[in-house]
């Protein structure tokens, strides 16, 4: 029986194996083509897995030799543009490892050639799928502390990565922040209308480029959005998935990013004459996930291919994190506050209509 999901997984270092492992548990889904531009790693991948699969060095090839209707994008970010556009103008979905691409231009036309073809095209954003920033996003969407003003992520972390990284301009900004920027809007429901960031490289930096970076968003619902991080911070690290403040009108909610979520409120709301209010602390509720960080984002993607639906990180919406990123880089290359649609050159509006969103 012919599998429903016929995979090419472009790209065969180190992090195709996440995507490859989960592939190879769903029933639906065959993987029939081995993409890379070292042609032995593709053979090696095979090998690996145990995959009688065909190998290949490029992936229009490999769609039109093997019937392949979705691709696993996992290249390196300068390759994802030509990915995308090939896979989509050939008929395939597309499920790509983040950044959707490498420019914002390039962004916008994977969305338009997405669109104009009528097929799927998803990012991995794998930090949504952390129960514990479920557990955030629950104490925001129930009102626990009101209105939100004031949204603030840091993270600060040193690692010694070698290689495309250290020799990169911005290296935090383009390879990381998308990740913090990304759990910012699924965590305030909002998105960036203006950025102002200051980029620098510090003191004792590896990093031949920029290192780290101050931002300061507006966002749409009228809140602040603050992210403060360095990688080449030695000493005191944060979580990966940075430490977090979200601050509304009736308290305040607090996230390491290692433990579980919790909140500080007012106790009693009657009592105006306390100098400094007493709080009551509300635990996040725990949040049963079938799969978690790359697999519950890659189930997503499927289940939204089987709904026949965008899913969660459709591209149409995925580009305002990414404007993120841009818009940050173009703020602090002027030195001035940024209008994020003055990049996208295209409403929100107008983009979620697209997706169905």
């Amino acid at each position: 029986m012919t599998a429903q999901y016929r995979v090419a997984v472009a790209g065969c270092g180190a992090m195709s194996n996440e995507w490859i492992s989960y592939a190879l548990k769903r029933p639906d889904t065959e993987i029939v083509a081995l993409v890379d531009i070292r042609l032995e790693a593709a053979e090696a991948m095979a090998v690996k897995h145990g995959l009688n699969t065909a190998a290949f060095t490029d992936i229009k090839q490999a769609i039109k030799e093997t019937g392949a209707n979705l691709v696993f994008d996992v290249t390196i970010p300068s390759s994802h543009y030509h990915i995308a556009t090939a896979a989509l103008e050939l008929g395939c979905d597309v499920f790509s490892e983040k950044p959707l691409a490498e420019s914002l231009e390039q962004c916008s036309e994977i969305v338009a050639v997405a669109g104009r073809t009528g097929r799927s095209h998803a990012v991995m954003q794998n930090r949504r799928y952390d129960p514990r920033i479920r557990s955030l996003r629950g104490l925001v969407e129930a009102g626990t502390i009101g209105r939100i003003g004031y949204v603030g992520a840091s993270f600060f972390l040193a690692p010694h990565f070698g290689g495309f990284r250290d020799a990169m301009d911005s290296p935090l900004l383009l390879d990381m922040a998308i990740h913090t920027f990304d759990q910012a809007r699924f965590i305030s429901g909002a998105d960036p209308v203006t950025v102002y960031c200051q980029e620098f490289n510090p003191p004792g930096s590896w990093y031949a480029g920029n290192a780290a970076a101050v931002c300061i968003f507006e966002m749409s619902d009228g809140s602040v959005f603050c992210y403060q991080g360095s990688w080449c911070a030695e000493g005191a690290p944060t979580s990966w998935e940075a430490s977090w403040r979200v601050q509304g009108e009736q308290g305040a909610i607090l996230w390491d990013g290692t433990g579980m979520p919790y909140a500080e409120v007012i106790r009693d709301h009657a009592n105006n004459e306390q100098f400094l209010r007493e709080y009551e602390r509300l635990e996040g509720a725990q949040v049963p996930m079938e799969e978690t960080f790359h697999h519950g984002c890659l189930r997503e993607m499927f289940l939204s291919l089987s709904e026949q639906r965008p899913a969660e990180t459709d591209c149409r919406d995925n580009i305002y994190s990414m404007a993120m990123v841009f818009g940050a880089l173009e703020s602090a290359r002027t030195g001035r506050k940024l209008e994020i649609a003055s990049l996208l050159n295209l409403s929100g509006q107008v983009l979620r209509q697209e997706a169905g969103i």
